[in-house]
């Protein structure tokens, strides 16, 4: 079963947020919860996109900048958030400059990346949302990292 289909297969609900101006979405079902953005432990020798660790429920959840990973500017706003996503087994926080919405689609409006977007872009793609002059990236949580970088990720943390 793939990440963006619901077990109805006829809507899917979205967590819309933006970084850098462009507009993304997890699947709901990833998201467990929204913060307001707290300044995470540093971690030594971490990635560069690996902003810290921060401390959730009792446990340590290493907080990803998306705004680094996806190569954006990352300033510090009133709006940023930290959203925390069920993340292979485990959860990982994912900072964001705003969360915006939550929207209900039809799992036949999220089409798959055009073939231009190859490589690894498009890995983390689940498919995009065109609504209302506005294209949302829908993205898939779990290739949010690649191998050597979910390794990088268990190392620091």
């Amino acid at each position: 079963m793939s990440t963006i289909t619901s077990a109805g297969g006829d809507d899917i609900q979205l967590v819309t947020f933006k970084v850098a101006g462009q507009d993304f979405a997890f699947n709901i079902f990833q998201v467990e919860r929204i913060l307001r953005y707290e300044a995470p432990a540093p971690l030594p020798k971490a990635p560069e996109f690996l902003a810290g660790v921060l401390q959730y429920q009792g446990n340590a959840v290493p907080l990803v900048d998306l705004r680094k990973r996806l190569g954006a500017a990352a300033p510090l706003r009133e709006d940023t958030r930290t959203v925390i996503l069920e993340f292979d087994g485990g959860k990982i926080g994912v900072i964001v400059d705003a969360v915006t919405e939550v929207m209900q689609v039809a799992a036949q409006a999220v089409t798959p990346p055009p073939g231009i977007v190859r490589g690894l872009a498009a890995e983390y793609i689940a498919g995009l949302v065109v609504q209302n002059g506005r294209t949302i990236v829908v993205l898939n949580t779990n290739k949010l990292l690649n191998s050597t970088e979910k390794l990088a990720l268990q190392e620091a943390t």
